[in-house]
């Protein structure tokens, strides 16, 4: 805040500067008038005649709409509109007025391009009217915007010209010439799509033909008859293959039923009888099982017998002898049984083998038809791609002899382009906001670059922090006092010039000013640092010519004087002797001859008459050279020596730190040195560098003053709480505000 406030006049400035500028760019602009059209890409016109793109949707629509836009602001379509309106014709369109601005903008293009080492357009080949036309078509396209509207499938296009009704009429014929364009894009590739697929058609066809010829020679000479999708030879594998399954199952069966009776048999009559409860359920069985009910019923009465009469009862022995006859008669059952699973096995064993053999001879026959049957398949599949290819060539070629037939533009005006009513350009209120903007810009970039400049002391904490010295105050700004180095020079042997404002008595004469009660400070700072000294000798110093040391070396000793202490002011100034020169004194003996010619001091002296302040002044010798060892010599010494024994204050006026070593050489003999920097200009940098070098004045440092302070602006480079951000509050304290207008010689 406290860098906006320092910086506000100039931002302010800057600011009015740019509106004054957009202000003139309004006055000079010539008009231009905007005429738009809005043109919608509707892909549903083509849905009957287009196939759905595999691209996804939104890369599709962001890719149509990029191309379409690409296409509007084409040199072709630019051309097309150019020779429809006849534009390279139309004087006002190829020669329009220019604006101050475009002229110049056209002559700095013109001197760069004198520079540039391009190359110009090839033109071989061209006529006049052609390179017309080209040359209209490149102004078209520089005044044609073309944009899309945010997210949407809308396209705007709008021209801009100095003439409204020219506008409209070019904004609605590119409307007109983009959909012809369309229009005659989708006939022309429609048109050669149909001549190519034609073209192609005849070869598929022919292709096609001869592949499926060749599959059927090849079938034929290699025997290769095929049956419901299938060769013969193949189905004859697969019928014996299935019938030679079914003869081992057989074979199986039969032997195991063989087996079992054969073991049977093997157990003898007895065992037979007891065995053939296994096979009495199975077909062909049902004899077995009426003789061995009759054996268990037989048994069951002889058991009943033997048990009630003996075994050697007559009816037991009959049934023993009828129970061996039935056992018998199963056996011989279970004989013949047995023979018939024998021959049953047999002759399923010889099925199976038939069969076996002739599977091993179909199978060797089906080998030699596969290795042929390979190159079939392969010249099948080859008959049948071509077949499919010329499907699909036949579809397209179908498809697209409908197309031709009705041509089909995906896009269509939604905004019909008028005649615009008010001009377009230059947008008043736009350009003030842009040049009132761009001028704050510039200002705020002006303040920036002249705080980044900011070297110089500017309020108090500058140097105590930086040079660790006393501050004692500020010396505001004096308006009218002509500068020392416009004066007249009084020289020797020439009459001294008319007397100017006594500047002595700025301080006395306004006692109530900020200048006076600074002056007053470095009283304070002189007693209290050389406090038990009868006699004070102080030097007022300052890095840089012109920084107002004279002024408050003089002031200073005239402030003592009217305070009542005897004070006496040397211009120690010897190569440049501002003091003498701003008091036009009429003299001519001054400190030079006091210190080399050995003449009392006392002669040299003038006396003030209201304050009574005694002061030695300076006479100039071109033929000076050493000053530096005058003011170290043993005639100044001597002259200090004896002047303290008069005087309560010496105040020396002496030459600037930076550019010579008179001051260095004067150190010694002085009690301490008051250092005055110009506020805003001396930059804190070199003063730090020169205390440092000058190590015996730096210990003498009094204290440093600010001079020529304007005070209106101090509070800006102040931070809250500090002396300086309230010096205004103060005001009242300060009745009085020195001003010296300078006098007419």
């Amino acid at each position: 805040m406290t860098i906006a406030r320092r910086q506000a006049k100039t931002v302010a400035i800057t600011a009015g500067v740019g509106l004054l500028l957009g202000l003139v760019y309004i006055i000079a602009a010539k008009p231009g008038y905007t005429a738009a059209t809005s043109i919608l890409l509707d892909d549903n016109l083509g849905k009957f005649a287009d196939e759905p793109s595999p691209a996804p949707a939104n890369m599709q629509t962001d890719t149509t709409i990029l191309s379409q836009i690409a296409i509007l602001k084409s040199a072709e379509l630019a051309e097309k509109v150019v020779r429809k309106e006849k534009l390279d014709e139309n004087d006002g369109f190829m020669n329009p007025p220019r604006s101050i601005f475009a002229t110049a903008i056209s002559t700095v293009r013109s001197i760069v391009g004198l520079f540039s080492s391009s190359k110009p357009a090839n033109t071989d080949g061209l006529s006049a009217a052609d390179l017309k036309v080209e040359y209209a078509a490149s102004l078209l396209q520089s005044n044609v915007d073309v944009q899309r509207q945010g997210r949407s499938f809308v396209i705007d296009l709008t021209y801009t010209s100095d003439d409204a009704e020219l506008a409209g009429r070019i904004a609605k014929a590119y409307a007109d010439v983009y959909l012809s364009d369309q229009l005659d894009a989708n006939f022309d590739a429609t048109q050669r799509a149909t001549v190519w697929l034609q073209g192609r058609l005849n070869e598929l066809k022919e292709s096609s033909q001869a592949a499926a010829l060749e599959t059927e020679r090849f079938r034929a000479a290699n025997g290769l008859t095929a049956a419901k999708g299938a060769l013969v030879s193949e189905q004859q594998l697969s019928d014996i293959n299935s019938q030679l399954i079914l003869a081992q199952a057989d074979t199986a069966r039969a032997r195991a039923l063989y087996n079992q009776y054969k073991s049977i048999l093997a157990s003898g009559p007895e065992g037979a009888v007891n065995n053939a409860a296994v096979v009495s359920d199975q077909s062909g069985t049902s004899v077995i099982g009426t003789l061995r009910a009759r054996y268990l019923t037989i048994t069951k009465r002889e058991q009943e017998i033997v048990s009630r009469f003996g075994q050697d009862h007559p009816q037991a022995v009959s049934l023993r002898t009828e129970e061996q006859d039935v056992s018998r008669q199963i056996f011989q059952e279970l004989q013949q049984i047995t023979e018939s699973y024998r021959n049953q096995y047999e002759a399923a064993q010889s099925r199976e083998t038939s069969l076996r053999e002739g599977l091993e001879n179909a199978t060797g026959k089906t080998s030699i038809a596969n290795e042929a049957l390979v190159h079939l398949r392969d010249l099948e599949q080859n008959a049948q791609a071509l077949t499919n290819l010329y499907q699909t060539y036949l579809g397209r070629y179908q498809e697209a002899s409908q197309q031709q037939s009705f041509p089909i533009a995906k896009a269509r005006v939604i905004s019909v382009a008028s005649t615009p009513k008010d001009p377009s350009s230059p947008k008043k209120k736009l350009a003030l906001a842009a040049s009132l903007l761009l001028g704050l810009f510039a200002g705020a970039g002006i303040g920036a670059w002249r705080e980044y400049r900011e070297r110089f002391f500017r309020v108090g904490e500058d140097v105590r922090s930086l040079l660790g010295v006393k501050f004692l105050g500020f010396v505001p700004k004096l308006e009218g006092i002509t500068e020392a180095k416009k004066a007249p020079v009084a020289l020797e042997g020439q009459p001294a010039p008319p007397a100017r404002t006594n500047i002595i008595r700025l301080a006395v004469d306004n006692p109530s000013s900020q200048f006076a009660e600074t002056l007053r400070n470095v009283k304070i700072a002189a007693d209290v640092v050389l406090q038990g000294k009868e006699s004070k000798v102080i030097g007022v110093v300052s890095v840089l010519p012109h920084e107002g040391k004279t002024t408050i070396a003089a002031n200073f000793a005239g402030l003592l004087a009217a305070k009542g202490a005897k004070t006496l002011l040397i211009d120690g100034d010897l190569r440049n002797p501002g003091l003498s020169r701003a008091l036009s004194l009429s003299t001519q003996r001054g400190l030079v001859k006091a210190v080399m010619d050995g003449q009392p001091w006392q002669n040299s002296v003038k006396v003030e008459n209201k304050t009574k302040l005694a002061i030695i002044p300076t006479v100039l010798h071109r033929n000076l050279r050493h000053t530096s060892e005058i003011l170290s010599s043993q005639g100044m010494k001597k002259l200090l020596d004896e002047a303290r024994n008069v005087f309560d204050y010496i105040i020396i006026d002496l030459p600037p730190l930076g550019p010579v070593v008179d001051a260095k050489a004067f150190a010694p003999m002085a009690d301490g040195f008051v250092m005055v920097a110009e506020w805003g200009v001396t930059p804190r940098a070199l003063v730090k560098s020169v205390l440092q070098a000058e190590v015996e004045i730096a210990p003498k440092i009094l204290g440093l003053v600010l001079n020529k302070v304007d005070m209106k602006r101090l509070a800006k480079y102040s931070s809250y709480g500090s002396t300086e951000h309230f010096m205004e509050r103060y005001s009242s304290y300060y009745l009085d505000t020195p001003r010296v207008a300078p006098t007419k010689t």
